[in-house]
């Protein structure tokens, strides 16, 4: 048992449905003094006392709390827009900070949101009306192309997808599997061939026709070339217009994102999963 007293001028009636049984939850004590403007929002409100006594028994088997997070970082690889790199470099903490202008990504963002920066998943840690930022890991330095940006370099910018966003490319995660080199730009007609190279690790994840993400851009391949350790896609128009790759250079890097559904069919054949079934037959 539990004894709660309250000297407040207002006492509130729980209702609950008929249909369900009344929970055991311990009543909260209100210890703020009472206001007369929040009368009118309350349905059942009880005459004035001066001192009031409530005893209520607590629940031996408290309900536990849900544990369950929405996953927030999940990306489509559409780019909503090309940011402009206000700065990058060390904090007065030791840490490595990325400012960034832009616009459409602001709309509805808070602290702690993620943001595709290049294809790079990034944590908003500040923001005004006019730029955001973001802070980089030595991992995240290491792993992306990210380090060879500087004042005035454009970015691709893609915010976290939301329940009812529609999925206009394809899964990516914003975990940059490493970065790749441009080692060929061909015009053809208005359309734009690029060639990368890549290292071997990610190449056998690459197949022709399949997706890949490069920095951050949802992209179809073309084919694959493994003598040349290379794979090339198109960007047709209007995509060149809207994303960051065109401006790049021969020689320049570019962060590449598999497809991860590559990497679960590898990991289920060398877990010998499959195997567990031709042995049951």
């Amino acid at each position: 048992m539990a004894l709660s007293f309250s000297r407040t001028a207002l006492s509130v009636t729980q209702q609950y449905s008929p249909s369900k049984k009344p929970t055991t939850k311990s009543t909260l004590l209100n210890l703020l003094s009472y206001k007369p403007h929040n009368v009118n929002k309350l349905s059942t409100i009880s005459k004035p006392n001066s001192f009031s006594l409530t005893i209520t028994k607590l629940s031996k088997n408290p309900k536990p709390k849900s544990h369950f997070q929405p996953v927030r970082s999940l990306f489509t690889g559409i780019v909503e827009e090309m940011g402009t790199v206000q700065r990058l470099g060390d904090t007065k903490d030791g840490g490595f900070d990325l400012k960034i202008e832009a616009k459409t990504v602001l709309e509805g963002v808070h602290l702690g949101d993620s943001i595709a920066v290049n294809g790079t998943c990034l944590t908003v840690t500040d923001f005004t009306n006019e730029d955001f930022t973001v802070g980089l890991s030595p991992e995240t330095l290491r792993k992306t192309s990210l380090i060879e940006l500087k004042t005035g370099s454009l970015v691709n910018l893609e915010r976290a997808v939301q329940p009812v966003s529609r999925m206009g490319g394809h899964f990516v995660q914003g975990h940059v599997d490493g970065t790749g080199v441009i080692v060929e730009k061909k015009p053809e007609g208005d359309s734009l061939w690029i060639k990368v190279k890549a290292e071997q690790g990610l190449l056998k994840y690459i197949v022709p026709k399949g997706f890949i993400a490069v920095d951050g851009t949802s992209l179809t391949v073309v084919d694959v070339m493994e003598e040349e350790e290379c794979f090339n896609f198109m960007l047709v128009a209007y995509t060149q217009q809207k994303v960051v790759i065109p401006l790049k250079e021969v020689s320049q890097k570019v962060n590449l994102e598999v497809d991860i559904l590559g990497k679960y069919v590898e990991r289920l054949l060398s877990s010998g999963f499959v195997d567990s079934f031709k042995g049951s037959s």
